[in-house]
């Protein structure tokens, strides 16, 4: 199933209704599976159906369920794709399901369940709200800014810093293809969180040493998959806060931080950044990048949930370009990568 394919039409069913109001009414209910990707993350059940399947009554048995209820949830998952049974009592898992088990090296299951938390679900509710007063939600919603929120709620602190990793997981090695690290010798990961792309790009380049700036919460995940990947001997986590100051490197990498920011933010990051580059250093931004008007993709939904959520929002290349130039940066390349995001390369004037 593609970002955009209809969500109720599972793999190999017939073609789905194409008449407006069948598209409108699955639209409408679209968040139904939201919830229900979110759940079947939480209780695992890529985990229970594979490789062997399981009744609904094993599953119950096993996260401590109502086996009734169960039965009728996975009956729902099998409506999607996310399950299969022959006889209607024991259900298989698909290979659409298999992209949340906890085992598989790309698994979304972290992301699945930072899409249905609170922190996300609350200020949507309030989409209506966001473009009344040109406001974020967060506030209204959770009581407080969304960072604010997360670091009073340890739980979903986890589930944010997880996400955000497996997120990293799954883009590192696509962004790792196109960054050229040149003569950089330092290169500082900012809000890196467990810092998989610098990590993956000291296993590629052994004499690249490699900085995490982040909250100091998450420093223990960041020397943990250092140790991991094998390049600890080279890697420091600095816990801090990027709005005061930046470690020192020849190579900054920002990864989807600046969309979270207003523009004053992001060029008070920036310039923290270009007063901690070395002589020739380079800052690379890596973010979705808004196109034309009416083009299909993740770009411009991404964009509302940011203008709910916080203060930031999607930029286009030219968006990026006026942000550089206000911090003392100037762009000078534009890279595309297998994944939906883009490499903007900007050094100092």
């Amino acid at each position: 199933m593609t970002l955009f394919e209809h969500p109720f039409v599972a793999a190999g069913s017939a073609t789905p209704p194409v008449d407006d109001t069948g598209r409108m009414l699955q639209m409408i209910t679209g968040y139904w599976v939201t919830q229900m990707v979110r759940t079947a993350a939480e209780l695992r059940i890529a985990d229970h159906l594979h490789p062997d399947g399981a009744t609904a009554a094993e599953v119950a048995e096993a996260e401590s369920l109502d086996p009734a209820s169960t039965f009728r949830f996975l009956r729902a998952c099998a409506s999607l794709g996310l399950a299969a049974s022959a006889d209607g009592k024991r259900f298989e898992s698909t290979s659409l399901l298999d992209t949340l088990r906890t085992d598989n090296p790309d698994s979304l299951r972290d992301l699945a369940l930072w899409g249905g938390t609170e922190s996300h679900w609350l200020p949507w509710g309030r989409l209506a709200d966001a473009i009344r007063t040109g406001t974020p939600q967060a506030q209204a919603a959770l009581g407080a800014p969304v960072f604010d929120w997360l670091a009073t709620q340890p739980r979903e602190a986890e589930v944010f810093t997880n996400a955000m990793t497996a997120m990293t997981h799954n883009l590192a090695h696509q962004l790792a293809d196109v960054i050229d690290i040149k003569d950089a010798e330092v290169a500082v990961d900012v809000g890196g969180a467990g810092g998989n792309l610098v990590q993956t790009l000291m296993r590629r380049h052994p004499g690249l040493t490699g900085k995490v700036l982040d909250l100091p919460h998450v420093g223990a995940d960041a020397d943990a998959s250092a140790e991991k990947l094998g390049v600890a001997d080279r890697f420091t986590f600095v816990g801090g806060d990027f709005f005061d100051k930046v470690p020192s490197g020849d190579l900054h990498l920002l990864k989807f931080v600046l969309h979270d920011w207003d523009d004053d933010s992001c060029v008070r990051i920036l310039r923290n950044c270009r007063e901690a580059l070395e002589p020739g250093g380079r800052v690379l931004v890596m973010e979705l990048l808004v196109d034309e008007v009416g083009k299909p993709g993740l770009e411009p939904l991404m964009d509302l949930n940011m203008m709910t959520l916080s203060t930031g929002r999607e930029r286009s290349a030219d968006e990026f370009e006026a942000v550089f130039n206000r911090a003392g940066l100037r762009l000078v390349s534009v890279t595309p990568s297998a994944s939906l995001l883009s490499v903007l390369e900007a050094v100092p004037v």
